[in-house]
């Protein structure tokens, strides 16, 4: 901070008061953003089309690449001359302080091992029961109780809702490590505007559950190879307030889960057959962008990536315009799966019940 020009007169023990925090105003994270990617770019950094936030240079056989969040960047690659470089040029430009290999970013601790990388978020959970107090609480086994129907129901209303809120967008931060907890999250970020006694009870059995795991996360082994495998599974007019369906993908980068989602649909399927096509219409959509992603990073896939569905009538609808009598209901993108089936994007697979793995994201089931 200075004194502005305007100032003309300079008194002992004058002070500025300050009327305005740059860092406050609506459009300063935008020229924030604006002025470190024309930085990168400036240095022959290619801005990801899949991912704005993603930056990538390439030169010869080593690749650079910068992911920015706000004011966080995450730098790796596989030439330390290029490291070094860009690293002194942030430091130049922003005054960054450099952390070394990455062990902590955003609440998600990072573990570094011959065999691969580990992921939690157990400080994080940790917090979190300390501010629910709930660190000395019975632990659960399981996230919530498969026989409980989440809705609108008469039971007494939860009087303090602006903490469920708070604690359901706990809960949804945690999804970023914690796939076991993405159901029943989703069922409860339903009741957001009016939460009962019930659903503050459930998710408190979430937080007892993750008591329990507190060191849970994703692997990440070395030994992976480039294969894109996806699993699209969805639960018909399971919601009873609004009688959808919901939608629970998730794809794996060789052995690496890298992608999950549960996710109401937006309309009522008719069938089950039509609510797995749309589930596969929003997967295909998700596998594409994967694609997109690998391209940016130069990653190529070994073989065509696979999608699995364990319902047979949604994948004849894919490959059999004879249905078009069943479909001609039903809104034009979700024929993108059609579309990218006959153009070898991907292969569509039939898996049975038991071996579908986004089964997992649907319902709660446990054994």
């Amino acid at each position: 901070m200075v004194i502005p020009l305007s100032v003309t007169t300079h008194k002992k023990n004058q002070v500025c008061k300050l009327s305005k925090l740059l860092c406050g105003l609506k459009q300063a994270s935008r020229q924030s953003y604006e002025k470190l990617t024309s930085l990168i770019v400036h240095h022959r950094y290619h801005q990801a089309t899949s991912d704005h936030s993603l930056f990538v240079k390439y030169s010869n056989t080593n690749i650079t690449i910068l992911l920015v969040y706000v004011d966080d960047v995450l730098l790796t690659g596989n030439s330390l001359e290029d490291l070094t470089f860009i690293k002194n040029t942030l430091q130049e430009a922003f005054k960054i302080k450099d952390l070394g290999t990455l062990k902590y970013f955003l609440g998600s601790e990072v573990s570094h091992s011959s065999k691969g990388i580990s992921l939690c978020q157990r400080k994080y959970c940790l917090d979190l029961l300390t501010d629910s107090c709930l660190l000395g609480s019975k632990p659960a086994s399981t996230p919530s109780d498969p026989s409980i129907k989440l809705c609108f129901d008469d039971a007494k209303h939860f009087p303090d809702i602006p903490a469920y809120r708070r604690l359901v967008g706990c809960l949804i931060y945690l999804n970023t490590m914690r796939p076991d907890i993405t159901f029943i999250t989703q069922q409860l970020s339903q009741f957001l505007s009016k939460p009962s006694i019930t659903h503050h009870n459930v998710a408190c059995r979430v937080l007892r559950y993750l008591k329990s795991c507190l060191g849970e996360g994703l692997f990440f082994p070395c030994s992976s190879k480039p294969c894109l495998l996806g699993f699209s599974d969805a639960d018909w007019a399971c919601c009873k307030d609004t009688r959808r369906s919901i939608s629970g993908p998730c794809f794996f980068l060789g052995q690496s889960l890298i992608s999950w989602r549960t996710k109401k649909q937006q309309t009522v399927s008719r069938s089950s057959s039509e609510t797995d096509y749309r589930a596969l219409a929003a997967a295909t959509c998700e596998l594409q962008w994967l694609l997109y992603l690998l391209c940016d990073l130069r990653i190529t896939c070994d073989r065509p990536p696979v999608l699995y569905c364990d319902n047979q009538s949604a994948l004849h609808i894919a490959a059999n315009l004879v249905f078009h009598e069943r479909t001609k209901h039903l809104e034009i993108d979700c024929h993108i799966v059609r579309e990218k089936f006959m153009a070898e994007v991907m292969k569509l697979l039939l898996i049975s019940s038991k071996s579908q793995l986004a089964d997992f994201f649907t319902r709660a089931t446990y054994n």
